[in-house]
């Protein structure tokens, strides 16, 4: 069972927007949080509003590493154009392993418990908008969900810029999008509900 209700991305993890994305994340480009999160604003689900915005956090030592949290940035973005306020409400209590090579089974595994609502925080009956950068199988983004909910939110929607999995078939959220600086292929902001 996935812990998240639905899921959006802008598009496929390839290309441009996987080149932007390293750049971004492994090259501390910081400064392309305004144009990734334009584009992430492009995938937003209009039909539906949210209480909170929340990133997909990351262990104090990655964080620590890299300098930033990038799924915090893209959230503040998101959260400059729609006026959700954002919450970092979930802590990653475990630093996992990298999900790089694993299973399905074995991604799911390796998350499991590894989130958890902080004491301070109420999500009761708050819709709430998850931000990551990449979707790969879901299974992170499933954990976090879980862990929301048992944090009392009612429903949560992830949101990534860019999904791995060409095997996930997402019906397309809005018109084709035919922007030619990335995959100009009609897959670009793309959806999928598990309800």
């Amino acid at each position: 069972m996935r812990g998240f209700d639905a899921a959006y991305s802008f598009g496929f993890y390839e290309n441009e927007l996987r080149s932007l994305i390293h750049l971004f994340k492994y090259g501390r480009v910081q400064t392309l949080s305004v144009p990734l999160g334009r584009m992430l604003a492009r995938a937003l689900p209009r039909e539906q509003s949210f209480d909170v915005i929340v990133p997909m956090p990351l262990h104090w030592r990655k964080r620590w590493q890299r300098g930033f949290n990038q799924a915090e940035l893209l959230a503040r973005e998101i959260a400059r154009r729609t006026q959700i306020p954002v919450r970092n409400a979930l802590r990653r209590v475990r630093n996992t392993a990298s999900q790089a090579g694993l299973t399905s089974a074995k991604r799911r595994e390796n998350v499991s418990g590894a989130f958890r609502v902080g004491k301070s925080v109420s999500l009761e009956d708050q819709r709430v908008l998850l931000i990551d950068d990449v979707m790969t199988t879901g299974a992170t983004a499933a954990s976090c969900a879980r862990a929301l909910k048992r944090g009392g939110a009612r429903q949560v929607t992830l949101l990534t810029l860019a999904r791995a999995d060409r095997r996930l078939m997402f019906d397309p959220l809005v018109a084709p999008l035919h922007d030619s600086n990335f995959s100009g292929r009609s897959e670009d902001a793309q959806s999928r509900s598990f309800a």
